[in-house]
Parts: structure tokens; sequence; C-alpha cells
């Protein structure tokens, strides 16, 4: 039995958990190419996988006939700079649209992809009302509304890409009226943004760093290879993390003893300090929250999540329950998540909320 989770960890393994069974399912359903695990569905020049933070932020403001360039950017809510960006990978690096003058359209691929996406959403939170039943999920949608109603701010349905300094930016305009639905992954994520980013202006600690790193950092230190699968996060991902965290003079990394030579990651008292500001700083924002949003409400979230999660963080969480890869998914060639991460880390490679 694990101790008690910050609220936010509650939000992101939720989160995670549902955007793994979407793309999983999109896999299944559309040609692609990946980086590592070859290509599926299909033959010639097919999109590489990306996952649904991809959909949320960019491709679903893409119809079928194509749209005027500052009129996508206008809807995705990006600022200029980061919009060329996401327009570059969308197109050049992953193969989804193409860019003719000021005119965007769906590739073919893109096409298919798009046919894909569009009832994803409703299928799998469909799904979630099956397995966890009605009587769950549907308080948990209400009471979520209820608080999001009460934020003050228009935080995107979806989490942003993490930045260089693995700090949580979301845009700085929510995306245009009538696209910012209050679906279960969307209401999750605005909650979960909004925690992130009261949690980062009070620490300018990354929420990401702190709640998978940091807080697996014991006194006498961590194998840097047993990070990935403590944290749920990709290896990739905790590279980043432990970068950062030797950047800000949290923690180092040396060679264990001379029998394992295994590479220990180990905080500076600094570092002991940021872990302990994470554990308390997450609690009392969930108190700060309650006074906020009412007792009652916080109260609500929190029991549902719980419910929803289970005790545990591993695969007897309920969670597990809908996160089996198809055979010839690439989750069932590379290694197990064992793990729901106590924060997404949403990073440039594709958007995969562990980091893959």
């Amino acid at each position: 039995m694990m101790g008690r989770r910050p609220l936010s960890a509650l939000l992101s393994q939720a989160l995670v958990a549902f955007t793994i069974e979407f793309d999983n399912e999109f896999e299944h359903l559309v040609p692609h190419r990946t980086t590592n695990y070859g290509s599926a569905g299909g033959s010639g020049s097919v999109p590489w996988l990306v996952s649904m933070v991809m959909w949320m932020q960019f491709m679903r403001f893409v119809p079928h006939q194509g749209i005027d360039a500052k009129e996508l950017c206008r809807l995705t809510g990006l600022p200029p700079k980061a919009y060329r960006m996401w327009l570059i990978r969308m197109s050049k690096w992953w193969g989804y649209v193409t860019v003719s003058g000021l005119f965007v359209r769906p590739t073919p691929g893109g096409l298919k992809a798009l046919e894909a996406w569009h009832p994803l959403t409703d299928a799998i939170q469909t799904r979630w009302q099956k397995r966890f039943g009605k009587a769950l999920i549907n308080p948990l949608l209400d009471v979520m509304q209820s608080i999001v109603q009460k934020l003050g701010t228009d935080y995107p349905d979806h989490l942003p890409v993490l930045g260089y300094e693995l700090m949580t930016q979301p845009p700085s305009r929510a995306a245009s009226t009538g696209y910012s639905v209050d679906t279960l992954p969307g209401l999750l994520a605005k909650l979960l943004l909004a925690f992130a980013v009261e949690f980062e202006s009070d620490s300018n600690l990354s929420l990401a760093v702190g709640a998978n790193v940091l807080r697996l950092a014991e006194e006498e230190g961590i194998r840097v290879r047993d990070l990935p699968r403590l944290s749920g996060v990709s290896k990739e991902a905790i590279a980043m993390a432990l970068r950062r965290a030797t950047q800000c003079q949290l923690g180092s990394i040396q060679t264990g003893p001379a029998s394992s030579r295994a590479k220990v990651f180990t905080l500076t008292s600094e570092g002991r300090n940021a872990r302990e500001k994470y554990h308390q700083l997450a609690g009392s924002i969930e108190n700060h929250w309650t006074l906020n949003f009412g007792p009652r409400n916080v109260k609500k979230l929190r029991e549902l999540l719980e419910s929803l999660a289970g005790p545990s963080d591993s695969e007897s969480s309920p969670l597990f329950e809908g996160l089996k890869p198809y055979p010839d998914g690439w989750r069932a060639l590379a290694p197990a998540l064992l793990q729901l991460p106590h924060y997404p880390m949403v990073l440039h490679r594709g958007g995969f909320p562990d980091g893959s």
C-alpha cells in the first residue's frame, strides 16, 4: 500500500492511461511509421506515429479540405513562433500535412489519421463508462466541470509539450471557442495544467522533474537505470529530467561501486530541499483548492480519482485494464509499462505521455 498520492499524480495517472489507450487504438487503425519499430499498415509514404496531444493541439483544427495557415494559427491558440515549429513538425517531419503558399492541407496519410482521430475520444470515454461504471465516470465529469468553471483561466483541454526547462507552459491563449470540449481527457488536462502552473509559479521547479525524479531519489541515491521502471517515464525523458536536475544543482550522477559500476543519481542539499518542497507544495495546493473550489468538490474529486486509479501506481491499478497493446503495436515490443507517471512527460518526440 502506497502513501497518499498528490492530487496532481491522480490526475496524471488517469490522463496518461486514457491517452495510451487512445494511442494504441489509433496506431492499430492507421498506417504509420516509427523510429524504432518499423512501419505498419501501409506502403510508400505514411506519417510517423504521434500521440493524442498532436491531434488535440494541431490536427483537429485541420479540415479535410485544408485551411488558411493564418486561420489555423488562430484556431490552435499558439504564438506565431511556436505555431511555425508545429507546422514544420506536422509537415516536414511527420507527414500529416502539406503547406502550399499560405494553405495547409492534410496529406493522404493525414486524411486517414483524421478519420481515425475524430471519433476516438468519445469511443474511449464510452469504454471507460462501461469498464468503470457510469456511477463513477459521470460524477467525475460533473465535479471536474464544476471546478474548471471556477478556475478563472481558460486552460486548453490538452497538455502542452514541455519546454526546454521541462516547465509546463500552456499556450498564451486557449484554442478558439467551440474546440475546447469538456471531455474526460480534456477536463483532466485542464485541472492538471492549473495545478502545474500554480506549482511552478510558486516553486520555480518543474513539476515533471519533481514528480518523476526527485520524488524517487532516496537518501543513498538511486540507480539511473531504475528510474524509468519506477517512474513510468521513458529512459529518454528521464535523461532530460536528470540533465535539468543536475543543471539546477539538485543532484549529481556518479558511478557506483566497482562491483556494479551502475550510474547513481544522488541529491544535493538543494535537491533534498526541492524534494521536500515538492511534497509540501503539492499538499498546500490541494488545500488551496479546497478553500477556492469548495471542500465537497475537492474531496469528491480525490475520492473518485482514487477509485479510478486504485491503491497502487503499478499494474494492479484498475487503470491498467485498458492498456494492453495490440500484438503488432510498438508498446508490445517495448519494455512493459509497470508504473503510471506522477506527471506526464509530453515531449517533442511525438507527444507521448510517458516521453516515449
